[in-house]
């Protein structure tokens, strides 16, 4: 099932995707809810992010060619930040090119949407605490990230976390673990191109060690790192994050006003 946050003549809700239609739904999909049976154009409603986060936790170097492509070891263990709840954006919201940055770039990955709150998870228990799945863009302004020793600025500027267009649900660990592909093009050509499969730790190993420290809540989400083939983004690029069985998201970058 693939579940949208829209907005439609200054309303917000969510729907579930079925082709080009959108069923909106009773509530929210953190917990039971109905299909209302009001069905909308999806060309008629504005897609917005497909959650708001209260945190948005993103593992670092978990693609050992992408490690390896920045002068980088695989760490001993998950390389872990923080990107704030401002930093979040939609399906076709701009992104604004940060003034303090002369070196931004794309991160294509594949995101966790938590969908209960959670913390010490069990390895076995990882899958009952995911909603489902979304694309993601780790906006990095990697000059930043070069100079500075903490990441907040280079990774948590505004609108440097893209998400959706929708969490998809009818996907698993097992499903990640086998391998879908995780693609990123810029205005219409490819720049990475790599496989789930490919990651040093998978999604349950992610979600244990997390939630040793931390209390995560429904519709937060992790970001799990990217392929090899990041690189730069110029204003008036058209970026575009597809993952296999899920979507694409696109976002065009903008000077920042």
């Amino acid at each position: 099932m693939r579940i949208a946050r829209f907005s439609i003549d200054g309303n917000v809700g969510f729907g579930v995707v079925e082709g080009d239609e959108l069923d909106v739904i009773k509530g929210h999909p953190f917990a039971e809810f109905e299909r209302s049976g009001q069905k909308v154009p999806l060309d008629k409603v504005r897609l917005l992010p497909p959650v708001l986060p209260n945190k948005v936790v993103a593992i670092g170097r978990n693609y050992a060619e992408h490690a390896a492509e920045l002068g980088n070891a695989v760490p001993d263990v998950p390389v872990t930040f923080f990107k704030p709840s401002t930093s979040v954006i939609g399906p076709g919201d701009p992104i604004g090119y940060p003034s303090f940055s002369q070196e931004v770039h794309h991160e294509a990955e594949l995101a966790v949407v938590i969908g209960r709150m959670c913390r010490e998870v069990p390895r076995e228990r990882a899958k009952d605490v995911i909603l489902g799945y979304t694309c993601a863009n780790d906006i990095t302004a990697r000059d930043v990230q070069q100079r500075e020793a903490q990441w907040a600025r280079a990774k948590g500027f505004d609108g440097s976390c893209p998400l959706g267009p929708w969490v998809e649900t009818g996907l698993d660990p097992a499903d990640i673990a086998a391998g879908l592909a995780v693609q990123c093009t810029v205005n219409g050509e490819q720049r990475q191109l790599g496989r789930t499969s490919d990651m040093v730790r998978p999604v349950e190993d992610l979600i244990v060690h997390i939630t040793e420290a931390m209390t995560l809540l429904p519709g937060d989400v992790i970001l799990t790192g990217t392929p090899a083939g990041v690189g730069p983004l110029n204003v008036g690029d058209e970026v575009a994050v597809t993952i296999e069985g899920i979507g694409t998201l696109t976002n065009k970058v903008i000077k920042r006003g």
